[in-house]
């Protein structure tokens, strides 16, 4: 029988994280699960199986805590087959002329500062898989919102995912960029209209990550349908 394939999800206790979860599970992964919350972690591999689920508590700012996690995911699983930076955190109202700096440090931090640690702590092991990069990115990163500094760190994972593929160019690694629209998940405090799953964006993990190895999906944009008017 084939040996598992591992995943390690940043973000993974709720939304899209925890969606490709359970995704992965159900085509034959084993799952890495990293985020802060410990309960919820917890929760979520009691619903995957403890056998193919891993919790580790995991601030991603913290460099230290991300070399925990791929510690910890090579001490159960052996090997990461692929990563997917998925952890971020939404924006603040006013504008740069009125948002609330401290929110946009924690922003930065964690959906910039925190992707680049992530591939820096789980490169080598990827390296002897061959493995996958996927990245967390958004509509938003492709196109201008007004005052928007989120609009702006998703700018930063688009570039941060061209780079690191031009640097492992020729090593047999892929890169994928997933850009998601809105998605009803708890990033936002209510339901946006007109807005996708976390299954959707999930779905599309999986499709990059099953592509055989010739096939470098750089990157999705994923929208919802315009509604029928």
């Amino acid at each position: 029988m084939p040996e598992r394939k591992v995943l390690l999800i940043t973000g993974a206790s709720s939304g899209i994280g925890a969606a490709t979860a359970h995704r992965a599970v159900e085509e034959g992964y084993d799952v890495a699960l990293a985020a802060r919350s410990k309960e919820k972690l917890s929760n979520l591999v009691d619903a995957l199986g403890k056998t193919h689920a891993l919790a580790i508590t995991c601030d991603v700012t913290d460099q230290q805590d991300q070399r925990r996690m791929v510690a910890e995911t090579l001490e159960r699983f052996g090997r990461i087959d692929a990563l997917f930076a998925n952890a971020g955190m939404g924006g603040t109202s006013g504008g740069f002329s009125g948002a609330n700096p401290d929110v946009w440090q924690s922003m930065i931090l964690t959906n910039v500062y925190g992707v680049a640690l992530s591939i820096q702590a789980a490169l080598p092991a990827l390296r002897e898989q061959r493995g996958h990069v996927l990245l967390t990115g958004s509509a938003a990163g492709r196109t201008t919102i007004p005052g928007s500094m989120y609009s702006a760190t998703k700018w930063a994972v688009g570039g941060i995912g061209y780079n690191l593929r031009e640097e492992l160019r020729g090593s047999g690694m892929r890169v994928t960029l997933i850009e998601p629209g809105r998605v009803d998940t708890p990033f936002f405090d209510e339901p946006p209209k007109d807005a996708m799953k976390d299954i959707d964006i999930a779905n599309a993990v999986i499709y990059a990550l099953q592509q055989p190895a010739h096939v470098d999906v750089n990157e999705m944009l994923i929208r919802p349908t315009p509604p029928i008017e």
